[in-house]
């Protein structure tokens, strides 16, 4: 990174507080960027690492619901509980705050009353959803429907969080009330409204060309392609969006202008100024000033983010920051998209998700260094550029192979070593003598030499930190451990220690080196880790700047573990985790804390007549094949009795094609057709669900005739 900034502004998704951390939420927001946050310190950098609770909103009140509780005790339980997790995880945020505190509700009517004078809002009546059984507007969290965009079932009035499409709820088909369930009706409210579409022209500039105000403001090649292709795919067609909503739970639109009774700041105005409210309550208590964190040009800030919340701080955001003042914008939003569990999505209300919590109870006593182990295996399996998948079995695989085979491995040996043969003391080398290299070449090197190496893949890892690239960096930690292993072999100092001691003692004060370069670099990964590493080495902790310090003595060959040192006493970093453990984790999965199934709930009431318009017949599929570029989907041929239709069906994952042919099922055929990868789907084909997400035919009785109706 050239022509560093001044300082760094780093904000994390505020998480919702009506639940609590699962391994999704810390590998789409959380871990990242923990990892900048920490190298930029060990930089020497000037930061602010900001994120809180995230408490208003429709998902805060529905929770109370479900518990039957206020939605201040669901705030006050699940910050607790989420802070708490991300202290264990050893998150290092400057500060984690709430947006229920008094100093957010001044700063997010502030930011409202500024908005207002600037003329930013268009007062508007509208027709909303409205449940006239509960006599309330319908927040768009309230209103559930068929997405139009995936047409996954479950889709809310803001988003579908199936295909991340950011939505509004006249969208939705088939609109439900998720108070009551009953369809809810159209009624006439006032609001206030962003004019989004009068900024598209300056949004669409910066965010394609990095241009802002006619200056070069970031590197647009530097931004991910799905968080440009999504900003691009939205702000083709902006619209202005309500601000307000009608509510009993959040931010009141300040009480002196006029309708503002009754009426709440919208949620994704409030969340996001909650990172500003945090910096101001952060500045307040170490004597800064907050506003060189929000409003210096020479301040970077990055959002880090999951891929549900891209449009909200690409487009939404900024236009509110840009139209409210001289605020600086994001230089980067490196969001991740979504991490999958043991093959199938992660579904909170089947439990089918790795509680944070829960696992660093669980595990405490079973696994060595539990909580490094998750973050190794979720940032190794960080869904940086595409979704990716978490198992417990390649989970069991990193700790086995990688941290305990290579990391710990060597660590051990070199602490071993250094007891065995010289009482624990740094032995003092004679940097003229030749050794082997530690790279797969094997040959002839010097000490010089192998510093330099320990060098270029410190500086490596930190290239692959600056470009966001976190799963490439912590490969390199990993590079530096297997290239101390080689370094080891090669030599192997426990065959020449009485036959060329001399040598042993180069070897042996090089590989202490190698482990205290290691301890440094590994830290933003495995902070845990590198405190382990640091005191078998007898080391002090790492302060700020020490990464800095620590290439600047690899350039000049300066030792960091002095000759004459003691060192400590060896003890495992991680160790073998038994298969028993695995096995209760994977157990778990979707089932209560007393080892009951969760089912699915039931869905809202229909009514008879809702029933009667679906027409579900009895087929068989006589032709099967593969979606090309479509990992999930099949095409099926389905006979039904009077003609054959064809079928896009979801269940390749499955089901291969050639063994599907011949199997009777139940299709709903008057579902309207749509194109799925540029197949035309005349139905729909009926499946039943596990809790483990696995699918299986509903069938009719066997040998059944075709196109008869099932009612």
């Amino acid at each position: 990174m050239t022509n560093r900034p001044k300082r760094y502004t780093i904000t994390a998704a505020l998480p919702y507080a009506n639940g609590p951390l699962h391994i999704g939420h810390l590998a789409g927001a959380y871990l990242s960027s923990d990892i900048y946050a920490r190298y930029l310190r060990l930089l020497g950098e000037d930061v602010a690492f900001i994120c809180g609770s995230d408490e208003h909103g429709a998902a805060i009140t529905i929770q109370a619901k479900k518990e039957g509780t206020t939605p201040q005790a669901i705030v006050d339980k699940y910050n607790q509980n989420i802070k708490e997790t991300f202290e264990k995880l050893n998150v290092s945020f400057d500060i984690y705050h709430r947006t229920s505190e008094q100093i957010h509700h001044q700063t997010a009517q502030d930011f409202f009353r500024q908005l207002h004078a600037n003329g930013e809002f268009t007062e508007k009546t509208t027709e909303q959803y409205y449940d006239e059984e509960h006599q309330q507007f319908l927040a768009d969290r309230y209103i559930k429907g068929t997405c139009p965009k995936c047409s996954h079932d479950s889709a809310y009035g803001d988003q579908c969080e199936n295909c991340g499409s950011t939505l509004s709820p006249t969208e939705l088909i088939n609109p439900s009330s998720t108070l009551s369930g009953n369809k809810p009706i159209l009624k006439s409210t006032t609001h206030w409204f962003l004019s989004l579409d009068k900024h598209s022209e300056w949004l669409s500039k910066w965010i394609d060309s990095g241009i802002l105000d006619g200056v070069q403001h970031h590197d647009p090649k530097e931004w991910k392609n799905h968080v440009l292709g999504q900003c691009r795919s939205w702000i083709s067609d902006l619209q202005p969006r309500a601000m307000t909503r009608d509510l009993d739970w959040g931010i009141d639109v300040p009480q002196e202008l006029e309708g503002a009774e009754g009426k709440k700041l919208y949620v994704w105005l409030d969340a996001p100024i909650g990172y500003i409210s945090a910096t101001k309550q952060w500045a307040k208590d170490n004597g800064k000033d907050w506003e060189l964190y929000w409003k210096d040009k020479d301040t970077k800030l990055v959002h880090f983010i999951g891929k549900d919340n891209i449009v909200f701080h690409c487009i939404i955001f900024p236009a509110i920051l840009k139209s409210a003042g001289d605020y600086i914008l994001p230089e980067n939003v490196p969001a991740n998209q979504f991490l999958n569990l043991q093959g199938d999505k992660l579904s909170t209300s089947r439990n089918w998700a790795v509680w944070a919590h829960e696992y660093l109870e669980d595990t405490k006593d079973t696994i060595t260094n539990n909580v490094d182990v998750l973050r190794y295996v979720l940032i190794r399996n960080m869904p940086e550029q595409k979704d990716s998948e978490f198992t417990w079995e390649n989970f069991k695989e990193l700790n086995d192979t990688e941290l305990t085979a290579k990391v710990a491995n060597f660590v051990n040996r070199v602490i071993v070593l250094a007891n065995k043969y010289y009482e624990g003391i740094v032995p003092t080398p004679d940097t003229s003598l030749s050794i082997y290299s530690g790279t797969e070449e094997n040959k002839s090197s010097s000490y010089e030499n192998e510093i330099a190496e320990i060098k270029k893949i410190v500086l490596q890892c930190g290239k692959y930190i600056e470009q966001y690239e976190f799963r490439n960096a912590l490969k390199t930690v990993l590079d530096l451990a297997a290239f101390g292993n080689q370094f080891l072999q090669f030599n192997e100092p426990w065959k020449t220690v009485k036959t060329d001691p001399e040598a042993v003692k180069v070897v042996l004060n090089l590989s202490l080196q190698l482990v205290e370069a290691l301890s440094v670099i590994i830290q933003p990964f495995l902070p845990q880790t590198s405190e382990r590493t640091r005191s078998l080495l007898n080391a002090g902790a790492l302060g700020n700047g020490a990464w800095n310090e620590l290439v600047e003595d690899l350039k000049t060959n300066k030792s960091r573990i002095g000759n004459g040192h003691q060192i400590n006493k060896q003890f495992y970093l991680f160790e073998k985790i038994p298969a028993e453990v695995i096995d209760e984790q994977i157990a778990k999965l979707g089932k209560t804390e007393d080892g009951a199934i969760v089912y699915p709930e039931i869905k809202e009431e229909a009514s008879f007549d809702d029933f009667m318009k679906m027409d579900i017949r009895t087929g068989t599929i006589v032709e099967a094949e593969k979606v090309p570029k479509a990992k999930k989907l099949l095409k099926l041929k389905v006979d039904i009795g009077m003609e054959e239709r064809t079928v896009v069906s979801g269940i390749a994952e499955f089901y291969q094609p050639e063994d599907i042919v011949g199997q009777q099922v139940l299709i709903l055929v008057n579902l309207a057709p749509r194109k799925l990868r540029g197949v035309l789907s005349e139905g729909m084909v009926l499946m039943a669900e596990n809790e483990k997400g696995e699918l299986a035919f509903v069938s009719p009785q066997a040998g059944f005739g075709n196109g008869f109706t099932v009612r």
